[in-house]
This record gives structure tokens, C-alpha cells and sequence, in this order.
């Protein structure tokens, strides 16, 4: 499938996944235990949507100047911005790893629900543990 039919397509999903939020937030049926459906219907839709409307104003942006959009390739593939990219995710991961472990101490301090600590403690464990195992992979490799 080409690159703009999978924009379109998740332009339509985004659009119908926002709409069927909205239906399901103004009362259109019955959820019971499932109160939080419509917001992430309305999320994930629109999440979808800016994705793939994004993704075609972009591709019509450069369509008519080849130079540009060769430049624009060779910017993305360069490797001193990848360099400044994986140096910014790292900074940012050390970040996170203080503020969801003084997120997770709040919260038990606070006494919130335990499954709800309980999902973020696993949530933080998961990226440490990410963390962990691609550091190992990665020093073999090099």
C-alpha cells in the first residue's frame, strides 16, 4: 500500500474513532465498568487523525520541489541529528526516571487506589528494565 493510502486511512480512523467517542460520551450506549471508553476513543482519534493529516500536508508540502525534499531526506538521515536526538532521549529518560519514581512515592503517600500504583510501578519497571536489557545488547555490539 502506498504512503498517502495509509495517511488517508488513518485519517478516516481517526476521525471515526473521535466521532464514535463523542456518541459514546453524550449517552449513546450503556458502559457500565467502561466509563473511560469514550476518552480514549476521542484520544486515540484524534491522535490518528493529526498523524495522518500531518503526514499529507507534509507530502504536498514538498511534492512539487524534488531539492526539497531530497534535502529534507538527507537532514533526517544525518547523522549528527541522530546523534542530538538519542543524546535528548537520553537526558530526558534520566529525567523520567526521577519524576515517576517521586510520581509513584506521592502516590502511595497519598494513598491512592492500589491498582493504580500498582500499573505505574509495573509501567516504570518495564522501561528500567528496557533500559537494562539494551544497554547489555548494545555493549556486545560494540
Amino acid at each position: 500500500m502506498k504512503k498517502n493510502t495509509w495517511n488517508v486511512l488513518f485519517v478516516l480512523l481517526g476521525l471515526l474513532a473521535a466521532a464514535a467517542g463523542l456518541w459514546l460520551l453524550r449517552g449513546g450506549a450503556d458502559l457500565g465498568a467502561v466509563r473511560a471508553l469514550p476518552y480514549l476513543c476521542i484520544g486515540v482519534g484524534c491522535g490518528l487523525f493529526g498523524q495522518g493529516a500531518g503526514e499529507l500536508l507534509a507530502a504536498r508540502a514538498v511534492k512539487g520541489d524534488p531539492a526539497l525534499q531530497k534535502r529534507i531526506e538527507i537532514e533526517r538521515a544525518d547523522e549528527r541529528n541522530r546523534a542530538i536526538a538519542d543524546r535528548a532521549k537520553g537526558k530526558a529518560f534520566d529525567r523520567m526516571t526521577f519524576v515517576f519514581g517521586a510520581l509513584m512515592l506521592t502516590f502511595a503517600l497519598m494513598e491512592v487506589e492500589l491498582a493504580a500504583v500498582l500499573l505505574l510501578v509495573a509501567a516504570y519497571l518495564f522501561v528500567e528494565f528496557s533500559a537494562v536489557y539494551y544497554r547489555c545488547k548494545l555493549e556486545k555490539q560494540m
